[in-house]
């Protein structure tokens, strides 16, 4: 067991930092079990396992499948693309939006001869932004949707601009794939267990009550395990438990940097005001990735709302600002190892172009 720690840890550079920096500071300050938000990890959890039962059972895939085979231009093509991935990472999250999406991308790239990099940058900003919707889109939202008790409609209203003028900027980028007919075809998938999906579907929804709070998520964690230990057992392996645990070291991290007064009064100060949350949430996220940054910043600032948009705006930019981002460059660069470098620049130059504006949109409403 720890030897697959010290081995994930070495591929995972964010649960190798996050455990060191756990480490060090209960060095200084003995870490609590008050300071792990567990409504947050059995969320994540239940979410995951349900989301991999979608997967296994092929249900976004045959979806995504039966709409696009409606349509022969490229244009539109990437159209559909950029809209089913922007709605199903509201509530599958932007990760397993973009893994079960680029490939269909890929796909259609592959039998029509056209290179489908700007596609799927496109698809990437969909997600990130499609996601910010929900409390369930992304870790950062539900993490934050928790530790400040976000009223789920004020949690709408804060997020809702951003992602409707998100939505147009989508579309108006999307007038730069070529308007011409192309010729494909996909096999059609058939959901391969339709009983044990419309169970998992039953439970999906289960799950988002406990999110909003109408079920204890106590009891949706517990009644979780029970369905998939009868249905479905082998989805407990495809939980990706390093996310887990550095949700875990970095809410130690955070609970003992709290109790030391000399540091928590220097963030504090930094962060006093909400602009100075907004605009040090999108900064660091840059460097850090926008979920360690919800969690770091959220120890040290009340201002909730301006995290919250900063996160996710700071989403866009650099690759790992949302590690969401990594995937659909690992698929790309697999594909096209020699253009590998070209999409990382078409990439930056989209995400910064993106950052820029919705910075300053918001800089200016908040």
């Amino acid at each position: 067991m720890i030897n697959q720690f010290v081995n994930k840890a070495k591929e995972d550079v964010v649960l190798l930092l996050s455990f060191l920096l756990a480490v060090l500071t209960s060095l200084i300050s003995f870490p609590k079990i008050e300071y792990i938000d567990f409504k947050v990890l059995f969320s994540l959890f239940n979410l995951m396992i349900v989301v991999e039962a979608f997967e296994e059972y092929k249900l976004l895939e045959m979806i995504s499948i039966r709409i696009l085979d409606r349509f022969s231009n490229e244009r539109k093509v990437s159209l559909v693309l950029i809209v089913i991935t922007f709605i199903f990472s509201m509530f599958v999250t932007n990760d397993v939006a973009l893994i079960t999406f680029v490939p269909l991308a890929l796909i259609i790239g592959k039998k029509t001869n056209i290179n489908p990099a700007e596609i799927i940058i496109f698809q990437t900003l969909a997600a990130n932004i499609g996601s910010s919707l929900t409390p369930m889109g992304n870790p950062q939202n539900l993490f934050l949707y928790s530790k400040f008790n976000i009223n789920t409609i004020e949690f709408f209203k804060i997020m809702l601009p951003f992602v409707s003028l998100g939505l147009v900027f989508l579309f108006v980028l999307n007038f730069k794939i070529p308007n011409r007919d192309i010729n494909f075809h996909i096999e059609e998938v058939e959901i391969k267990d339709r009983k044990k999906t419309y169970l998992f579907i039953a439970l999906f929804v289960f799950i988002i009550l406990s999110i909003f709070n109408i079920i204890n998520y106590y009891i949706a964690f517990a009644v979780t395990i029970l369905i998939t230990f009868i249905l479905e057992k082998k989805l407990f392996k495809e939980v990706d438990f390093a996310l887990l645990l550095t949700f875990v070291f970095f809410f130690i991290f955070i609970g003992n940097l709290s109790n030391v007064e000399s540091i928590k009064n220097i963030f504090e100060g930094i962060l006093n005001k909400p602009k100075s949350t907004y605009l040090s949430s999108i900064l660091l996220s840059q460097f850090i990735s926008n979920v360690p940054c919800a969690i770091l910043l959220s120890g040290f600032s009340k201002n909730y709302k301006e995290l919250l948009l900063g996160v996710d705006i700071g989403g866009m930019g650099t690759l790992i600002a949302s590690l969401a981002s990594v995937i659909s460059y690992k698929f790309y660069a697999n594909e096209y190892r020699s253009l590998k470098k070209k999409y990382l620049y078409m990439f930056t130059i989209y995400n910064f172009f993106a950052l820029l504006i919705f910075t300053l949109i918001f800089l200016y409403l908040i």
